[in-house]
């Protein structure tokens, strides 16, 4: 008995109460095999937390599924990722027909002693976590081996405890789950809303909100025009980026190309320099790494990142592009990424943002400048010349209130999902563990 846990829990190793395998046959399994119906091959990708997306499975034969008779799916198995993204976990429920898994997946069949789901939630704890970490840092080919799984060592508490505790986190997952549905659809109401809002087709007849609550409504444009990005409201403008960017010599600005220099002067507190990490799809991350001193920032003070500027990454993760918040305070833009001031008086920031994120005909201008269709940087001249449709002020200003609405709809779930992902985590560390003791009738 070990002393990690409380009465009557014992410690066991995994590998001695439960069936686990992965893909040993199959050698030569190609894509090309894959078949339009037949049993379910399960991949990583196919894992949905507690479910699986049976309808994006692949198939194969039944001499393949054959082949491998050890690793044929059963309900209440567990699966785990063992290569790519490693840890990844799913529970087999449900089964719409005879499954498997593929080459970078394992099974893990718990035995009567353990309740299925019970291992499929310890497996997300701490413990076994922490060794899916080491191997993501201690190898550039993660990977979990089938003896990381059967030596594993893991409570064993009285069966109507097990149960107890998996029924009390499926609870709390089914919140989670419903919460991230929501999150999904308020994300795709908003595509679609700004998709329409931002450029208006003639089928739809979409045009800006009139009126507030219930009653509002949206008053469809009448008139079309053509425009380098297609048809447009015949009341809006089509430009070219540059020329809604303020009237200053830095209003398009990267940051110190002599970057090199720069490192041996980064300071661990002082004046945030900016990167790739700090640039997200509509969200700036505020957590800073970098930093220069005052005077430093006074000497390179032409490449400021203010409020309300537009940030977009140029290196990397090329495309991202995010609005600086309020609030930031002294900033120093690096060279990864452009940073871009816009006369709020021609075009909102937020708007700029969306588009550069989303729009489909930014992207395919952005294709059109790319090397092989891989973008690998922006160059400030495919910025510059980048064309947009320029709805007048006072329409925007109604997008943006729209765009406003539908952003904070989605930070308060999001919020919400932090919060019960929060709870979650709590509760596993005291549930798995023993520290809390369930009341079993």
């Amino acid at each position: 008995m070990s002393n990690l846990y409380p009465r009557r829990w014992v410690e066991v190793v995994l590998g001695e109460y439960a069936h686990i395998k992965a893909r040993i046959g199959w050698r030569g399994l190609s894509s090309s095999e894959y078949t339009e119906n037949g049993p379910y091959l399960i991949a990583g990708t196919h894992i949905k937390g507690l479910s699986v997306d049976w309808g994006n499975c692949d198939h194969i034969s039944e001499y393949r599924y054959d082949e491998s008779q050890e690793i044929q799916l059963k309900e209440m198995d567990v699966v785990i990722s063992k290569d790519g993204t490693i840890g990844r976990l799913g529970f087999i429920e449900n089964m719409p027909g005879p499954a498997t898994i593929n080459g970078t997946m394992m099974l893990v069949r718990p035995n009567d002693d353990f309740f299925s789901k019970f291992i499929y939630y310890y497996l997300q704890g701490d413990s076994f976590q922490t060794l899916v970490k080491e191997k993501v840092s201690g190898s550039s080919v993660p990977h979990i081996f089938q003896r990381d799984m059967v030596s594993l060592k893991v409570p064993l508490p009285p069966l109507p405890e097990q149960q107890k505790i998996a029924v009390i986190l499926t609870s709390v997952d089914e919140v989670i789950e419903k919460t991230q549905a929501q999150i999904d659809k308020l994300k795709d109401l908003k595509t679609a809303m700004m998709q329409e809002l931002l450029l208006p087709s003639e089928k739809s007849g979409v045009g800006t909100k009139q009126g507030t609550g219930d009653g509002a409504s949206y008053i469809p444009h009448s008139e079309f025009k053509d425009s380098p990005v297609g048809r447009i409201p015949k009341s809006w403008g089509c430009v070219q980026l540059e020329s809604l960017l303020q009237s200053s010599k830095n209003s398009m600005r990267s940051g110190p190309f002599g970057s090199a220099l720069l490192k041996h002067e980064l300071v661990p507190n002082g004046h945030p320099y900016l990167g790739i990490d700090n640039v997200h799809i509509e969200r700036f991350e505020n957590k800073f790494k970098r930093y220069v001193t005052d005077e430093k920032f006074e000497q390179l003070k032409r490449y400021a990142v203010k409020e309300n500027d537009v940030m977009i990454t140029i290196m990397g993760t090329v495309g991202r592009s995010c609005v600086v918040p309020k609030g930031l305070g002294k900033a120093l833009s690096s060279k990864h990424v452009w940073t871009m001031t816009f006369d709020q008086t021609k075009y909102i920031s937020t708007l700029v943002c969306w588009q550069l994120n989303y729009s489909d005909w930014v992207k395919l201008q952005f294709k059109n400048e790319s090397q092989g269709g891989v973008m690998e940087s922006i160059s400030s001249k495919t910025l510059k010349e980048l064309w947009l449709p320029l709805p007048p002020i006072q329409e925007q200003n109604k997008i943006n209130q729209v765009h406003n609405s539908l952003s904070e709809a989605v930070r308060s779930k999001e919020e919400l999902l932090l919060k019960q992902q929060s709870l979650k985590k709590a509760l596993m560390q005291d549930l798995l563990t023993g520290k809390v003791r369930v009341q079993v009738d």
